[in-house]
C-alpha cells in the first residue's frame, strides 16, 4: 500500500512537470552570494516578457523568496487536491515555506525524509498549470534539497550557478558545477554577483569582492559565463520590503546585467 502511494505521488510529479516547458535551477555552494535575489529577479524578468513563470523556493530551513516577493505568511487557496501558488507579480506564480508558515521566525527542524515529502508536494500538489518556465531557488550546498530536486526532475533544463569573486566562493562554485555534471544537469552558466559598488559620494567604482574570478572559473570548467552583476543597496532594500527590484528599476546597471544574463540563459536552454 505504501509503495502504491509513493508511485502515485511520483506520477503526479511527472504529470505536473510535463506541463512546464523549462525547469531552471538556481544554486550556489556557498551562502551569502545573493542567490535568492538572483532567482527572484530572473524569474520576474521572464514574467515581464509575458512568459508564464513559476518561482519555487526549495530552501526548507531558510526560505527568503516569500519575503522578497511580498508574499510572506499569505494563505494559499486549496480545493482539497491542489494547492494554489501565490501571484507574486503578473505572470509570476510563487510558493515557498516562507509563505506557508504562519510564523515567519519559527524554525523548521526537519530531517531528510520530511523534507523529501515537502519537495514532492511542491512538485505534485501545487497547481502550477501550463508554464513557460519554472525557476527553482535551491539552498546553498549540494545536499538533500538540490540532489532530491534533480532526481525528481530528471528532465531539468539546466542550472545557473551564482558566485561572488572571492576565492572561497569560487572554490565552492566549482564544486557546484562538478555536482551538476555528476548528476547530469546541464550547466547554463556561472553568474558573478555583487562585483562592484558605485560610491555615492565620489562616483568611484569599488570592488566589494575580487572581480574576474567568476569568468575564469567558468572558462576553466568549460561552462558559459553569464556576466557580472554590480551591487546596488536599493536591491537589498527592495528585497527586504517585498518589492521586486528589476520591475522597479529596469534601466539600472544590475537590471541590465541580469537581462543580459537572462538572454544567455534562454539561449542555453533552447539548445
Amino acid at each position: 500500500m505504501h509503495k502504491v502511494h509513493i508511485d502515485h505521488r511520483e506520477s503526479l510529479v511527472k504529470e505536473n512537470m510535463a506541463r512546464i516547458k523549462r525547469k531552471i535551477l538556481v544554486m550556489s555552494n556557498k551562502g551569502g552570494v545573493g542567490k535568492s535575489t538572483i532567482a527572484v529577479n530572473l524569474a520576474a524578468l521572464l514574467a515581464a516578457r509575458g512568459r508564464k513563470t513559476g518561482l519555487l523556493d526549495i530552501d526548507i530551513h531558510g526560505p527568503s523568496v516569500a519575503r522578497m516577493t511580498g508574499q510572506e505568511g499569505k494563505p494559499h487557496a486549496s480545493d482539497g487536491n491542489f494547492i494554489e501558488p501565490l501571484e507574486a507579480a503578473p505572470n509570476l506564480k510563487m510558493i515557498s515555506m516562507g509563505s506557508i508558515m504562519k510564523e515567519g521566525d519559527a524554525p523548521v527542524i526537519w530531517r531528510g525524509p520530511l523534507k523529501l515529502g515537502v519537495l514532492k508536494q511542491f512538485l505534485s500538489d501545487v497547481n502550477w498549470g501550463d508554464l513557460d518556465a519554472l525557476v527553482i531557488d535551491a539552498p546553498p550546498g549540494t545536499g538533500d534539497e538540490p540532489l532530491t530536486i534533480c532526481q525528481l526532475i530528471p528532465e531539468m533544463t539546466g542550472a545557473v550557478v551564482v558566485t561572488t569573486g572571492q576565492e572561497v566562493a569560487l572554490l565552492d562554485s566549482r564544486k557546484a558545477v562538478n555536482f551538476l555534471k555528476q548528476v547530469g544537469i546541464p550547466v547554463l552558466g556561472v553568474l558573478e554577483n555583487m562585483t562592484s559598488f558605485c560610491c555615492p559620494h565620489c562616483a568611484k567604482e569599488i570592488d566589494l569582492f575580487k572581480t574576474g574570478g567568476g569568468e575564469k572559473a567558468a572558462r576553466d570548467l568549460g561552462v558559459p559565463f553569464l556576466g557580472s552583476v554590480p551591487f546596488d543597496s536599493a536591491m537589498v532594500a527592495a528585497g527586504d520590503a517585498g518589492r521586486i527590484y528589476v520591475l522597479e528599476r529596469h534601466n539600472s546597471p544590475p537590471a541590465l546585467a541580469l537581462t543580459q544574463a537572462l538572454e544567455a540563459v534562454i539561449a542555453g536552454a533552447e539548445k
